[in-house]
């Protein structure tokens, strides 16, 4: 692999991890199915329930559920390392969410901050996001929104 092409992969690999950042903010869960998540994804939300290989569209479908009822919704997504053998790419990203709900009455935000363990592959569409491993340091503010 050239220097040129390794650099487009960590572009590439970058931007679809941004995106999946981004478009959950933006409720742009046919563009996470689409162009973010794989069709089979190892998933570890960090807070418990089920740990293991499941369909991109079913998680995608409950984060719709499970933040669809806030105001707003935040993440600010960085230090990436990604390492990168051929097709797949094993990254690091750390982040903090903010969850808002206006008419919680015990304060109106929750933040999260917590490390990612993101793999992807590729394939004829790019990069996709295959293994999704949220690692939880701290919790704040109002952590049900009630």
């Amino acid at each position: 692999m050239t220097d040129l092409a390794a650099l487009a992969d960590r572009l590439d690999i970058g931007d679809t991890i941004t995106k999946l950042f981004v478009y959950c903010d933006q409720a742009r869960w046919s563009d996470l199915r689409e162009s973010v998540l794989a069709t089979e994804v190892y998933f570890d939300s960090g807070f418990g329930g089920p740990v293991g290989p499941g369909p991109g569209g079913d998680i995608v479908d409950d984060w719709a559920t499970g933040l669809g009822g806030l105001d707003a919704v935040h993440h600010q997504a960085g230090n990436h390392l990604i390492e990168i053998t051929g097709d797949t790419a094993l990254a690091h990203a750390d982040a903090i969410a903010v969850h808002v709900k206006n008419d919680a009455q015990n304060g109106t935000t929750r933040w999260f901050v917590g490390s990612y363990v993101i793999g992807l592959e590729r394939g004829e569409k790019g990069w996709r996001i295959n293994r999704f491993e949220y690692k939880l340091k701290v919790i704040d503010g109002n952590a049900d929104l009630t």
